[in-house]
């Protein structure tokens, strides 16, 4: 049975500055996300792991090549989009978790969570949204801002809010980043219930072996190109890459 492709980049070019200076953070990369699943992508600083997150995410523009989102069966070309329209897209059909949370301080954790609906975005279905409250364990928190909250029911609010929607794809950057081992386990645990509980599409971008050994594939880049795609890699087999990529 062949997979559907949540999302497809072909020849993905992106170059920076110029001369001695240049950097060229994607090299006309190609890769397919499918539907359903839990993609890492992983690389050696300067790999263009970020670059191509971002790019896919519709947040920046490659100089070349194009990106095909899957929506409600039908293909939506990011590329050439105006800024307006991929501002729609983003907040119809895109879920992002950030490392840095990105919640706004002086709302509660519920009205963080409902602040896509709010500026356009879909609303909620009630069911699924007190599904995703109550997995999440933030029941008791929603009436909470920020600052009375500990870093990882940040997180959960932030996984929540990319949740609720029922985006098309859900990307998180380097989503343990800011949490200490317990609590980044939690959060990893919570991007993996979004795929096998609630049959999203998770593409997370991790310099983390343990945590790309949660998902089901690992994307590997080396120098703006993918050098391999691993199925269900363990830690160690990415840890020894990256040792290997790093020297």
């Amino acid at each position: 049975m062949t997979t559907r492709a949540a999302l497809r980049a072909e020849s993905l070019t992106k170059t920076y500055g110029s001369g001695e200076a240049t950097v060229h953070p994607l090299r006309r990369l190609s890769v397919e996300i499918p539907a359903g699943q839990y993609t890492a992508i992983m690389g050696p600083s300067g790999s263009g792991k970020s670059t191509l997150l971002h790019v896919l995410a519709g947040l920046d523009s490659a100089d070349e090549g194009s990106v095909l989102l899957s929506v409600d069966d039908r293909q939506v070309e990011l590329t050439g989009l105006s800024e307006r329209e991929l501002t729609l897209v983003r907040r119809q059909h895109i879920g992002f978790v950030f490392q840095a949370y990105n919640l706004v301080p002086a709302m509660t954790a519920r009205e963080n969570i409902l602040l896509p609906s709010s500026l356009g975005g879909p609303e909620p279905e009630r069911h699924y949204y007190d599904m995703v409250i109550d997995r999440l364990g933030l029941t008791d928190r929603l009436d909470h801002r920020p600052f009375e909250l500990s870093g990882g029911q940040q997180q959960r609010v932030a996984v929540a809010r990319a949740l609720v929607s029922k985006p098309s794809v859900i990307f998180a950057d380097e989503p343990t980043g800011n949490l200490d081992s317990r609590t980044g386990a939690e959060v990893l645990a919570l991007l993996r219930a979004a795929v096998d509980e609630f049959g999203q599409t998770v593409v997370m971008v991790t310099h983390d072996a343990n945590a790309a050994a949660e998902a089901d594939r690992t994307v590997v880049l080396s120098d703006g190109r993918v050098s391999e795609t691993l199925n269900h890699p363990t830690a160690q087999l990415l840890a020894a890459k990256m040792i290997g990529a790093d020297h």
